[in-house]
């Protein structure tokens, strides 16, 4: 073999490497990756009803779906008392802690948020943008579909928190 034998041998080599690469890695990202969330097979996006006392329209939130959110709806319904924090959130310490599995280190809480602050075991509902910005051990839980008036006074609120149920097919 000459030397343009060999280079055309190592050009067609390549060709056939990069074309099998490139078939390899179509078929490791076309698949879904379900051992992350191993949640996403049976919740995808959740509703849940938000119910302020003394207020007759209840504020309804879109829930993401984690493990942390699996475990928030386990303990609905709830009903808490929410104090003021930092003049931009409600909070309150929930019945028992949320798992923290596959969640981010941290979040920016903005108005409307659902949010869970790991280190205190608190929910955080966000009626401003956070002036914090980035806080560590915050977790994204889902967001209201509106701001309730009541939520911009610093005085406590009580709420009731529900899952939405939609009826299924076979009723």
């Amino acid at each position: 073999m000459n030397k343009t034998q060999y280079s055309y041998a190592f050009v067609g080599c390549s060709i056939v490497f990069a074309i099998l690469l490139s078939c390899f890695a179509l078929t490791t990202t076309a698949k879904p990756n379900l051992d992350h969330h191993p949640t996403v097979t049976r919740v995808s996006k959740m509703k849940i009803q938000i119910e302020v006392e003394g207020s007759e329209q209840p504020i309804f939130a879109t829930l993401d779906s984690s493990s942390s959110t699996q475990d928030f709806i386990k303990q609905l319904p709830l009903s808490l008392k929410l104090s003021d924090y930092a003049s931009s959130e409600k909070i309150a310490t929930l019945p028992h802690k949320l798992s923290t599995q596959s969640a981010s280190n941290g979040y920016t809480g903005q108005a409307g948020d659902l949010t869970y602050y790991a280190p205190w075991g608190n929910l955080a509902i966000f009626y401003k943008d956070s002036d914090v910005g980035y806080a560590h051990g915050l977790i994204f839980l889902g967001k209201m579909e509106d701001l309730p008036k009541e939520f911009l006074s610093q005085s406590e609120l009580t709420v009731v928190i529900r899952q939405v149920k939609y009826p299924s097919n076979n009723e």
